[in-house]
């Protein structure tokens, strides 16, 4: 019985450790990115699709450029947004990237009372749980993934996840994120973005402008669009101006 059980386990572990080598060598190899801007990305490919089975012709606007041409307040108002220790972090920061926004739902359910509504900007706390990512996590699904939630998405994404962040800078992580991301129907890129919202280059932002735009990030066509719902967009850019001030950078950055 035991020789059984233990067959059994060798078995099981052999099958998953073939399954997790075959997925390291057919992912992606993240390392052309250090020189290389993506032509494309599944997030947009997955958008032209949705619009052509529509019947609608596809909307593309971006405008590449390098994170020095991007204004460091708009750097700052995104990690604070998305990843406040996107400085320290290895790619996986669950725990203090939760911590971070206990705090927020709170704020952001006592100004949602304050202004008369009975809903934050925040999804319900189980939802925000599973979903919760960090800038690297997003930038390999956005990149490479579905947005399909799965075991098998979130181990492949954990993998590309894994080798950005030993194959690519900092810097250079932000700079992709920040020209892929969307930022509304067919707006890809911090230059399309501040160039659709604000008529002004990336690089002139202010803070209150760049925390409007990075207000709208986890859901820029629906939840946070501003045509939609202002004031959730509105409270949100309220809650990452107050901490952007405290936001680390990574070296090399604004």
């Amino acid at each position: 019985m035991w020789r059984f059980i233990r067959y059994t386990i060798y078995a099981i572990s052999g099958i998953a450790l073939g399954g997790i080598v075959f997925e390291v060598l057919t992912l992606p190899r993240v390392s052309a990115l250090r020189d290389q801007n993506p032509a494309t990305t599944s997030m947009i490919d997955a958008r032209i699709r949705e619009a052509r089975n529509s019947g609608i012709e596809p909307r593309r606007v971006q405008i590449w450029v390098p994170l020095e041409k991007i204004s460091p307040q708009l750097q700052r108002a995104v990690i604070a947004g998305e990843d406040t220790n996107f400085a320290t972090h290895h790619g996986f920061d669950y725990e203090a990237i939760q911590r971070a926004w206990d705090q927020a739902q709170k704020e952001a359910d006592k100004e949602a009372k304050q202004e008369g509504e009975n809903d934050s900007w925040l999804p319900n706390l189980p939802d925000f749980k599973r979903g919760a990512s960090t800038i690297s996590q997003q930038l390999a699904k956005n990149l490479y993934l579905s947005s399909q939630r799965s075991f098998t998405r979130k181990g492949q994404e954990a993998i590309i996840t894994y080798f950005m962040e030993r194959s690519l800078s900092k810097h250079r992580i932000l700079e992709l994120y920040l020209n892929v991301i969307e930022w509304g129907d067919g707006i890809y890129g911090a230059e399309a973005a501040s160039q659709y919202y604000f008529h002004k280059p990336a690089a002139n932002l202010n803070a209150r402008e760049a925390a409007f735009l990075s207000a709208m990030i986890p859901n820029p066509r629906t939840v946070f669009n501003p045509q939609v719902n202002p004031k959730r967009v509105a409270r949100r850019q309220r809650i990452i101006l107050r901490l952007m001030p405290g936001v680390r950078m990574p070296q090399g950055t604004a």
